[in-house]
């Protein structure tokens, strides 16, 4: 794709990284065929090729955004489905962040939609405030009707019927590793996930220590910064990204880390991408060291000695998380774990579509979010599982709450497998 950025414009690290993007791209479609909003909705200006277009003319006008533009952009998922489809190479990802930032910087979007995005940058990313948002938001579910809003609706939805008292596992700690130890990692214990499931973090920690893995909690570490990050927020993203560095690069260069460990993957997708996030700043070096050493749980998992386990009688239906199968490229992992713990592993139709969940999508866009969800559910059950498998909570919550199929991490699967306990989803 031609483009027409002037030399002062290109002196921006953020418009030289878009105008490389941008120039990658050569028209050809293929990513319409693979994204799930032109497949709901059908229109051009609701595919990556659509929403480069209208990205390409803000950023190279430098003109603030307008409502068409910004209506196109916020129904993007940010899948990545575009990506893996993409012949190439178009890295869709960095562009729509730009796009994002500059939409926040120079669109006064109406009173609501600044109320809701202020509200859940202020609550999702800290888990005794999102612990409480619960807590209202069960108590106030039977009244859902009465919301004008489908949003306010859609964030009553997400209140689960039961909220977990906090885990003590989930505080700065070191937990040691049994017998040998053949690795010292940093957990990631996340901020939503730490609110909605605490199974998952404990099933992490107990699996991994049980391999051969000394287990840090970092002191200081918090929320990846991803929520706010595809908010357009870079002040406040930027602010959980460093304080996410300096944590894990404290025990770097203290005791040493062999890897940064996600059990939540669009964490992981971020946390892989804080090099580029922070490339002109100060902690670039830090951001780059951190981003090298960052790994999916399942990434970490084939590299150490899960053992094999005979047939069980269980059929998994596996849930492929776009931030781990496009964003991170991590693909057969987990299936390839799953199988030699001695589950039967099936996969549903399409498995390279979203399931709406993405980050707070489900939340600002629930009509779009509720048809990708009907449809993900429909091709899961076609599967009689006895229960199905994700490696990101968003997609679990989001799946969970549509079917009577219960619903599990990947690591708990593997957890029971090798000698934990039995998913409390499956007692």
């Amino acid at each position: 794709m031609q483009t027409n950025f002037t030399e002062e414009q290109l002196m921006d690290p953020q418009t030289a990284r878009s105008n490389e993007v941008l120039r990658a791209c050569v028209h050809c479609g293929f990513c319409t065929a693979t994204c799930p909003t032109y497949q709901v909705l059908g229109d051009e200006l609701d595919s990556p090729r659509g929403r480069i277009y209208l990205m390409k003319e803000m950023l190279e006008n430098d003109r603030p955004a307008d409502e068409k533009t910004v209506r196109h952009i916020d129904r993007c998922l940010s899948c990545l489905a575009c990506m893996t489809t993409c012949p190439s190479g178009v890295h869709y990802m960095h562009l729509v962040d730009h796009a994002r930032e500059h939409i926040e910087r120079t669109y006064r979007r109406p009173f609501a939609d600044r109320a809701l995005r202020w509200v859940l940058a202020q609550v999702l990313p800290y888990p005794g405030r999102f612990r409480a948002a619960l807590v209202a938001a069960k108590l106030g579910k039977p009244f859902k009707r009465l919301m004008p809003d489908a949003r306010l609706r859609a964030m009553l939805e997400m209140a689960p019927a039961r909220i977990p008292t906090p885990s003590p596992n989930d505080r700065p700690q070191v937990f040691p590793a049994k017998g040998q130890r053949v690795r010292r990692v940093a957990l990631m214990t996340g901020c939503a996930q730490r609110a909605l499931n605490t199974d998952i973090n404990d099933a992490t920690i107990r699996l991994l220590t049980r391999l051969g893995c000394e287990v840090v909690i970092a002191e200081g570490q918090g929320c990846c910064g991803a929520l706010t990050h595809h908010m357009g927020r870079t002040a406040d993203s930027h602010a959980s990204v460093e304080a996410n560095i300096r944590a894990w690069h404290r025990e770097m260069t203290g005791e040493g880390l062999d890897a940064v460990v996600i059990n939540t993957s669009g964490c992981g997708t971020t946390v892989k991408d804080y090099g580029h996030m922070l490339r002109t700043e100060s902690l670039a070096g830090e951001a780059a060291a951190v981003s090298a050493i960052t790994m999916d749980v399942s990434e970490l998992l084939a590299t150490l000695d899960l053992p094999e386990g005979g047939a069980k009688s269980l059929r998994v239906a596996y849930h492929a998380a776009c931030s781990l199968q496009h964003g991170q490229q991590v693909k057969t992992h987990p299936k390839a774990l799953l199988k030699r713990a001695g589950f039967e592993v099936v996969e549903p139709a399409d498995p390279h579509l979203c399931c709406g969940s993405a980050g707070t999508y489900n939340l600002m866009q629930p009509e779009i979010a509720g048809q990708l969800k009907e449809r993900k559910v429909r091709t899961l059950e076609a599967k009689t599982p006895d229960v199905i498998a994700a490696g990101n909570i968003g997609c679990m919550m989001q799946i969970g709450g549509a079917t009577d199929v219960p619903m599990v991490h990947t690591v708990e699967l593997l957890d029971w497998a090798t000698g934990g306990p039995k998913p409390a989803a499956l007692a």
